[in-house]
């Protein structure tokens, strides 16, 4: 009997599509690493397989039999020692893959894109489906590799390859074992963020992702993109819900990102690994802001209640690592309140000089 597969399937997104997927009835096959904790797909009935995405062997294997794919997996770093892995995984992984899809005559492909390939908004503003990609400019090796894999895709569509993209936004909600996607929050409720920049970023429920990408399934245009975004947030309202929901306090100090750039200059000349490098800091500064009404007129997505989707974030992290998040700081270190003290002021008597 043909088969679904799913990559990526003990990922945060992908673990959430193939619940969605046994739900819908599908016979699932699920692609995963040795060293993959695989508690987030224990109870679903599934076929395990291993597959490199890197090794086409091992791709072969795994499309034995299946109809269609859900491909899921990628690695998300901004780490300049990850560099060469992002482009592997997220571009030839992807390419190697779909070429795959292809020459097996698979009916329907899934692709999980990100919002990282169409690029952010300009400020102030929100970005949609047909905005150009200008990103690589920025120099972000993410970034740039999912605007790759993306460019792969539509090459395959082309080539008479039935092949979706979902575009999801900044996923939040329950179950990110990785941390790739929520990791800012426990950061947050660590006391570990005790200065930010000026950017935005929008927010969506993992379990709204999961669905739309059955959506792009059964309703999806091939060769065309979808955004799975919800809730467009600044970093400032970002963090004062996070503070009001956790009782943590809020950074206290906002730089602006040329001033933010600086200052990370400074901390990579210093021995030791640096808390935050300047592809995240250019990454931060960035609005990451867009509009979902392509995905809800044409595949009929909606989305849940945004509130709901950081208090279960929230919620999550609090029941996972509560005891190490009760011994955390819950107020901002004294030497960074002065800081923003000072900077306002500064910013005060400069404005009256204008």
């Amino acid at each position: 009997m043909p088969k679904t597969l799913v990559t990526g399937a003990t990922g945060f997104i992908g673990s959430h599509v193939a619940r969605e997927l046994a739900a819908r009835g599908d016979e699932l096959r699920l692609a995963v690493r040795p060293d993959s904790p695989k508690e987030a797909i224990a109870d679903i009935e599934h076929e395990e397989v291993r597959c490199d995405l890197l090794d086409r062997r091992s791709v072969r294997r795994a499309l034995a039999d299946t109809n269609r794919v859900f491909h899921c997996a990628g690695l998300v770093s901004l780490r300049e020692r990850d560099v060469e892995r992002v482009f592997e995984v997220n571009a030839m992984g992807t390419r190697m893959l779909l070429e795959e899809c292809l020459r097996a005559e698979v009916e329907r492909v899934v692709f999980t894109s990100s919002v990282a390939a169409i690029g952010p908004a300009p400020p102030g503003g929100t970005a949609d489906e047909t905005q150009v990609f200008t990103a690589g400019g920025l120099g972000i090796a993410y970034i740039n590799s999912k605007h790759e894999a993306e460019m792969e895709a539509m090459r395959m569509a082309a080539h008479g390859l039935p092949v979706v993209c979902v575009n999801p936004t900044f996923v939040y909600g329950r179950g990110d074992v990785h941390g790739g996607s929520t990791g800012i929050v426990r950061r947050f409720l660590l006391g570990r963020i005790p200065v930010y920049t000026e950017g935005a970023l929008n927010v969506v429920d993992v379990q709204d992702v999961a669905r739309g990408h059955v959506l792009a399934d059964e309703k999806g245009e091939p060769g065309e993109r979808y955004i799975l975004g919800n809730r467009n947030y600044t970093w400032d309202r970002l963090f004062a819900d996070l503070a009001r929901i956790s009782g943590v306090e809020p950074p206290p100090l906002k730089l602006p990102p040329a001033l933010a750039l600086r200052m990370v200059d400074l901390l990579e000349r210093a021995p030791g690994r640096p808390p935050v490098t300047r592809a995240e800091v250019k990454s931060a500064s960035q609005w990451w802001t867009y509009r979902n009404g392509k995905a809800k007129r044409e595949l009929g997505w909606s989305t849940s209640p945004h509130e709901d989707t950081i208090e279960e974030t929230v919620q999550w992290y609090l029941e996972r690592d509560g005891d190490r998040l009760a011994r955390a700081r819950r107020s901002q270190p004294v030497q960074y309140k002065v800081a923003a003290r000072t900077l306002s002021m500064v910013e005060g008597v400069v404005g009256r000089l204008r």
